[in-house]
């Protein structure tokens, strides 16, 4: 093999366990899409929640 090729195949190397380096970390910092509630279900628990007073004292209709 001559140097050139030796400095390919080093580069090589190295480049791809950068590649999987940061795939393995970008997999352990996120969550599957599957594993959270769905949109609807977030938002009824989010928004549609009673109101925390006992007596409502504003008059106003909320839209």
């Amino acid at each position: 093999m001559s140097r050139s090729k030796k400095i390919f195949a080093l580069l090589s190397v190295v480049f791809l366990a950068a590649l999987f380096y940061a795939s393995y970390d970008i997999s352990r910092r996120t969550t599957f899409p599957g594993s959270k509630p769905q949109l609807k279900e977030r938002i009824k628990k989010q928004f549609l929640e009673g109101d925390s007073s006992k007596k409502d004292t504003i008059k106003a209709v909320r839209r």
